[in-house]
């Protein structure tokens, strides 16, 4: 009993779940189903289909009339992205009521209100909401901007990505009403970045499933898993900052390690160059070879740790790479200076 009630009291009131995938893959087919399945639990759903809430002539007929390519569609569809996610942002807000979609947003305010429809309940009943976000987003980019939400007003977060194979994609998508350019999905095939958790840890929550055939109802129960997850486990604002903040000194302490490793490189050159001309014997210049790259080895991991986890180190404030890895290099010359000495005194 006391497990439940604290599930109860972390659940989040929301989750933003993520079907993405090529065009004819089965997202919608897969959403509608989603749908029926959450009604059974209690669930208040929804589709935002992407597709009926941002203009046609914003994708499909510059691409037809103006041949545009990809990367500049990306470009027209952000402002049309982000102004969806605006509109799911003021339901969170005040979901007792529909508020209005701005006429600037360039969203079909009939769609919207269809969406939210099924989302308005009776007042006192507060069933988790689930949005399924209906679209390609062929780029993590475009998926983290939905994280994102998700992490300001701690909701649940997870993604589900559909993978076809190409030749079904495109008949099942020349049999549609008002199809998608083949060429637009063949470029998106080039571009398509599925979610991969090993390299953005905010996609941890994701599945993969094979939509070429059927999806079967244990598909479904997975989904439904996971939706569940996801509102059992809200993400929070700070968790993205921490990630955020360690990948930032992460890349800091590479890149003044990977510069003061070329500059002790060449004081070490230097220093083999004045053993030399100072005539110390092929046995000492074995040994201060050895001494010095054991002793570069060392210094390198400690500067390495030192950025990592002593350094303080503020987001948005600049550490001057450049000027760290000077002074590294001049601290590591001085050790080398006294195992240069040492050598050339014993000679």
């Amino acid at each position: 009993m006391a497990t439940e009630e604290a599930v109860s009291v972390s659940r989040a009131s929301a989750c933003l779940c993520v079907l993405c995938g090529l065009p004819a893959a089965g997202k919608s087919t897969l959403a509608r189903r989603i749908l029926s399945t959450a009604a059974q639990h209690g669930w208040r759903a929804t589709v935002v289909p992407y597709d009926d809430l941002i203009p046609e002539q914003a994708f499909l007929t510059k691409v037809v009339e103006d041949g545009v390519n990809l990367q500049e569609m990306h470009t027209e569809w952000k402002s049309h992205r982000q102004a969806v996610l605006y509109c799911i942002e003021q339901f969170l807000q005040k979901s007792e009521i529909l508020p209005e979609v701005p006429s600037s947003s360039g969203i079909s305010v009939a769609a919207w209100e269809q969406c939210t429809q099924g989302l308005m309940g009776p007042k006192g009943l507060k069933p988790p909401l689930v949005f399924l976000l209906d679209d390609n987003f062929y780029y993590p980019s475009m998926r983290y901007e939905v994280c994102q939400l998700a992490r300001k007003y701690s909701l649940g977060f997870c993604q589900v990505y559909l993978q076809c194979d190409l030749e079904s994609c495109i008949s099942r998508n020349q049999s549609r009403s008002q199809p998608v350019p083949t060429e637009v999905i063949l470029e998106m095939v080039k571009r398509l970045e599925s979610p991969n958790p090993q390299k953005n840890s905010w996609e941890i929550n994701s599945i993969t499933l094979n939509s070429t055939g059927t999806v079967s109802k244990s598909d479904i129960q997975r989904v439904m898993e996971l939706i569940s997850s996801a509102l059992n486990n809200p993400l929070s604002l700070g968790e993205d900052n921490r990630e955020q903040k360690d990948a930032d000194r992460l890349k800091c302490a590479n890149s003044v390690v990977h510069q003061a490793d070329q500059a002790c490189r060449r004081l070490i050159s230097e220093a083999m160059k004045t053993a030399r001309e100072n005539k110390v014997p092929p046995e000492r210049m074995r040994s201060l070879a050895a001494q010095l790259s054991e002793s570069k080895a060392t210094f390198l991991l400690n500067l390495r740790k030192h950025f990592l986890h002593e350094v303080p180190f503020i987001q948005g404030e600049e550490i001057n790479v450049e000027h760290a890895a000077k002074r590294a290099a001049e601290i590591f010359n001085d050790d080398l200076k006294e195992i240069l000495s040492k050598i050339m005194n014993d000679k």
